[in-house]
């Protein structure tokens, strides 16, 4: 394996095209960032009673998370400690208890062990029930209804490690009745590695006028407009040209987090007027009490990705998490995030929407699939794989903002928020510690270095 030292340089802008295939590389991975990450797991909405649980990975480590008896999240690895058989073939459901299919083994939602079979025939009362309970996850924590676990006792807490994200994500998760997932999500799989979608959504304004050049238009035409009259990212389109003042921003934040925001967009890919009406009811309540910079971030379009491996689109209301199974491959989980207090009619539309541009067959998805699917497959030659890609755009228009947290970059084509994806990366491959990380490390401008 190439010396990790030297996989991302230039402070975030270049990156080593090995790290998209070398199965050395994804190994590595799993140990130092998917073992000690705060990774997501599930919304509290899917899991609202006791007994509800749902089967899904930390990495590539198969977990049930469930809601106990006493109304605790849990959350605990799919494996039987007796043979390690899986426990749990279920999606999600509701039960008392797990049993093991192959020898009987029964545990709690709590995961502790609470029946052997032939215990006191075999074991003669001599085994220890407090010592052979499904390994748990070290810390599990909720943000405004989204679930993380990690592997990682030494982990700072889920606030910590997100950081200004969650500010950013208040602005339209912190509303009254607060938010949720309508699921079952809907799934696919791509061949391609689970970094390339998670920069896509960090903030990719770059392809949007170029890759979904047809798609704009499609939904241009569906919304009865024409002439004068055009969706707002139509003069996106075709990437002919681009104005960057007052457009809206790119941000990366300490620990990897970031998004793009188009601002005034968020119902601009919507054909139902309803959703814009909605946003202008809410906007007034939120203004008031979280103040202008929130309100026109809950206006705004979001691509944005919580390190390491989950993303959403606000506005778009779809909200991912890529799977990671291979150094090629990915399983796709696609959720449609909504407001609570949303009526049940624009809830289903918002559903209905999120299926017909980023569900699995969606018209936006298809395009980024096949993109994605390219920059990974595109590396499978020797040579190939010796070189480097570059994210280097809009290095010398990045830095501190005067009221907004984190690395702000003006306009929305930029690759601010891969670099600082990129430094994260490189400092947990790295090995450094989470004192070290906290020190900043990751949060250095190009112009801060320079």
């Amino acid at each position: 394996m190439k010396d990790v030292s030297a996989l991302i340089q230039e402070n975030g802008a270049v990156q080593d095209r090995s790290i998209y295939w070398d199965r050395d590389i994804y190994e590595l991975e799993q140990e130092r960032i998917f073992a000690r990450s705060w990774l997501f797991l599930t919304h509290e909405s899917q899991i609202p009673l006791a007994g509800d649980f749902i089967t899904t990975r930390m990495g590539e480590d198969e977990v049930i998370v469930s809601r106990h008896t006493d109304g605790s999240l849990q959350a605990y690895i799919n494996s039987c400690p007796h043979r390690g058989n899986q426990v749990c073939y279920a999606e999600m459901g509701n039960t008392k208890s797990f049993t093991c299919a192959y020898h009987g083994w029964a545990f709690g939602t709590d995961g502790k062990l609470i029946t052997v079979p032939l215990e006191h025939e075999t074991y003669y009362d001599n085994i220890d029930k407090a010592r052979f309970g499904l390994q748990q996850v070290a810390q599990i924590e909720s943000y405004r209804g989204l679930v993380f676990a990690t592997f990682d006792p030494t982990a700072p807490p889920l606030m910590s490690f997100l950081g200004d994200m969650a500010w950013y994500m208040d602005a339209f998760m912190d509303v009254p009745g607060g938010t949720e997932l309508l699921g079952p999500p809907m799934k696919s799989i791509l061949d391609c590695n689970w970094k390339v979608p998670v920069e896509n959504f960090i903030g990719d304004g770059y392809h949007v006028g170029w890759a979904h050049a047809a798609a704009l238009d499609a939904i241009n035409r569906l919304q009865g407009l024409g002439g004068a009259e055009t969706n707002p990212l139509m003069s996106m389109q075709g990437n002919a040209g681009y104005n960057p003042d007052g457009t809206g921003i790119q941000v990366s934040t300490l620990g990897g987090h970031g998004m793009g925001i188009i601002w005034e967009t968020a119902a601009a890919l919507h054909v139902n007027p309803a959703y814009g009406e909605w946003l202008a009811y809410r906007t007034e309540t939120i203004r008031a009490e979280r103040g202008e910079w929130a309100a026109k971030l809950y206006n705004g379009h979001w691509d944005a990705s919580i390190f390491p491996n989950c993303s959403f689109l606000y506005g778009t209301n779809t909200f991912k998490h890529w799977q990671p199974a291979g150094p090629r491959s990915i399983e796709v989980f696609t959720w449609t995030l909504v407001e609570k207090e949303m009526p049940e009619e624009l809830k289903q539309y918002l559903a209905m929407m999120n299926m017909m541009t980023f569900g699995t067959a969606g018209m936006l998805e298809t395009d980024d699939g096949e993109n994605m699917e390219g920059c990974t497959g595109s590396n499978r030659g020797w040579m190939t794989r010796q070189g480097k890609v570059y994210a280097g755009m809009g290095q010398v228009n990045e830095g501190p903002h005067p009221e907004l947290p984190g690395i702000v970059s003006e306009g929305i084509v930029a690759e601010t928020s891969y670099r600082g994806f990129y430094r994260a990366w490189a400092d947990m491959m790295s090995g450094k510690s989470w004192e070290e990380m906290s020190r900043g490390a990751s949060r250095r401008s190009i112009k801060e270095v320079a």
